[in-house]
């Protein structure tokens, strides 16, 4: 029962964003950090595998998602971006009916303790942030970081799913 309910939510929202458009589209600004591919990351593997991202200019992000059909993220104004104390994705979760997905709300805590800088929330983010930031560092394609970003991402949706509790304590005597 609880699948069909997200399932329904999830195609609510889709309609409610996009109408019968798809793949869909998504659009932010450019050079992106945790939020930035964090979205992405989970649009294409829980919301729609073809989806196609946009990464443009801070001012052309509202009028690129109006002239496209696209929906606008992590930008004030956006359908998708920070509300009080929780980021982008965060409100693209809830938003897609996905909160209750446990390895999911786990990833959600590090990057918002990540985008948001307050490492404390979760000790994984302040990892998150060093490893955004280099991937910044190494790629100028947005695109291309993004292909990283995915990887860095199902690794630690994999570890919020099944590899919490295993320890790494290798001590040569």
């Amino acid at each position: 029962m609880a699948r069909a309910q997200t399932a329904a939510r999830m195609q609510d929202a889709l309609q409610e964003l996009f109408g019968d458009r798809r793949p869909t589209r998504w659009v932010t600004r450019e050079r992106p950090k945790i939020d930035r591919i964090a979205c992405p990351w989970a649009i294409r593997r829980f919301i729609d595998a073809d989806a196609v991202i946009l990464y443009v200019p801070t001012s052309e992000v509202l009028n690129i998602a109006k002239r496209e059909g696209a929906a606008a993220f992590d930008i004030p104004g956006a359908p998708i971006t920070h509300q009080g104390e929780l980021c982008s994705f965060d409100t693209l979760i809830q938003r897609f009916g996905l909160e209750k997905n446990k390895a999911l709300a786990t990833v959600a805590r590090i990057v918002r303790g990540a985008d948001t800088n307050r490492h404390k929330i979760a000790p994984e983010a302040a990892g998150l942030h060093a490893i955004s930031l280099g991937l910044s560092k190494l790629h100028t394609d947005d695109h291309a970081m993004l292909a990283q970003g995915m990887i860095v991402y199902d690794a630690l949706y994999a570890w919020a799913g099944g590899a919490r509790d295993e320890v790494h304590d290798w001590r040569p005597q």
